[in-house]
């Protein structure tokens, strides 16, 4: 009796993982639109359609990870996975999820590996104009939210002059901390919305674990690093501290993962045309490591690129379940995260600057095709894959 009860309940939960499986590939095949139209995919499969999670719960999900540094997207997906088949479940629903679009832009590495060194052609110049527009459309959607008064709008300023003088990760790592620095001192936090017990079953001693792991990683990966001179470890070292350390997830990925990358691993020209190519298809962003990795090294250096950088939102955000309660409440806490989003903007704006507009604009063509995809996006509410195609297609046929 007690054998056929284990094989049951390893046959339930090998149900669970494929049945978590399953619902997220659906959603990393089909969620086009970036980290805010993802979420809003979730809601409709595993909340309305599935009724996994309540309103509540999930919005407190969304909430906790939209807190933490990482893409917000698949910290929520890890979440969910989390509270419908345990550790399983969140495994399950990362690799489904982030997959789809992993794949896609390792194969476009490779073509692009096969075609001149992915360098040339005037539809990769198109890509990068797409990129232009898509960008300029994250910025102003962000600022919105994120900046809506003089305080965090200055901020964004001082975190954009930091992004500037210091032009590497410690100029994006010091315009977050002097934002969230400033948020402690002149912003008030938002008030918690109304308490909701997340289904999560993680103790505070395992959060604690997890939490040293993070930090363990963080400090000792470069040291480590530094030492044994491994091409595969100093590429795990870079996307690991760039998972970690980005807040806002999504295009926010872009100044902080450019200054490490560039032109360390690769070109900037190959950068920014793999940018472009991450916007068309669906999924994160941050599978844009994928690209880097295939780029740098084939399949193995893309895999490790991939688990690094989202290794440290398994991390983060299971350590910060348990403690969630405590931490949402905490006036501080939000008033410096405040502080912190706003900057985000301003590091945006630098990277929009510089590489994005200097290298995708250089003449009238570029600026007119710009006019159009910015028209497309803003006016017309075209699809963002969609726009970075026809641009594709525009650059070859008028560069």
């Amino acid at each position: 009796m007690i054998g056929n009860g284990t094989a049951v309940e390893i046959n339930a939960r090998k149900g669970i993982f494929f049945e978590v499986f399953l619902v997220f590939l659906k959603l990393g095949l089909t969620s086009f639109g970036g980290p805010v139209a993802h979420l809003g995919y979730f809601r409709s499969e595993i909340v309305e359609k599935r009724k996994w999670l309540s309103e509540s719960n999930y919005a407190d999900i969304v909430a906790l990870c939209q807190f933490l540094p990482g893409p917000a997207s698949s910290q929520v997906g890890i979440a969910i996975g989390m509270s419908r088949g345990e550790w399983r479940g969140a495994l399950a629903a990362w690799t489904a999820f982030t997959l789809p679009s992993a794949r896609a832009l390792y194969l476009f590495a490779q073509a692009m590996a096969a075609a001149s060194g992915g360098s040339s052609g005037g539809w990769l110049h198109g890509l990068k104009v797409a990129a232009v527009a898509v960008v300029a459309l994250a910025i102003l959607g962000m600022a919105r939210t994120l900046t809506p008064d003089r305080i965090r709008a200055s901020v964004a300023a001082m975190a954009m002059v930091a992004a500037f003088v210091l032009p590497s990760a410690w100029g994006q790592i010091g315009g977050i901390v002097l934002g969230a620095l400033f948020g402690m001192t002149f912003l008030k936090g938002d008030m918690p919305s109304a308490a909701a017990a997340l289904p999560l079953a993680i103790s505070r001693r395992v959060g604690a674990v997890l939490l040293f792991t993070f930090f363990a990683l963080l400090l000792g990966l470069p040291l480590i690093a530094a030492m044994l001179k491994s091409r595969d470890l100093a590429l795990f070292d870079t996307f690991y501290r760039v998972g970690a350390l980005v807040f806002g997830g999504g295009h926010v990925v872009l100044p902080l993962l450019k200054a490490e990358v560039v032109p360390h691993f690769v070109s900037e020209n190959d950068f920014l045309t793999g940018y472009g190519a991450a916007e068309a298809v669906p999924g994160p962003l941050f599978t844009f490591a994928a690209y880097i990795g295939s780029a740098v090294g084939g399949w193995k250096a893309a895999v490790v690129c991939t688990v690094a950088i989202f290794l440290s939102s398994f991390l983060i955000v299971l350590s910060a379940l348990p403690f969630w309660n405590d931490l949402r409440n905490h006036p501080s806490a939000r008033a410096a995260l405040n502080g912190a989003n706003a900057a985000v903007v301003g590091l945006l704006l630098a990277a929009f600057y510089d590489p994005v507009w200097s290298a995708g604009i250089t003449n009238r063509t570029d600026f007119a095709l710009r006019i159009a995809a910015s028209l497309l996006l803003f006016c017309w509410k075209t699809p963002p894959w969609l726009v970075v195609m026809l641009c594709g297609v525009a650059g070859q046929v008028f560069m």
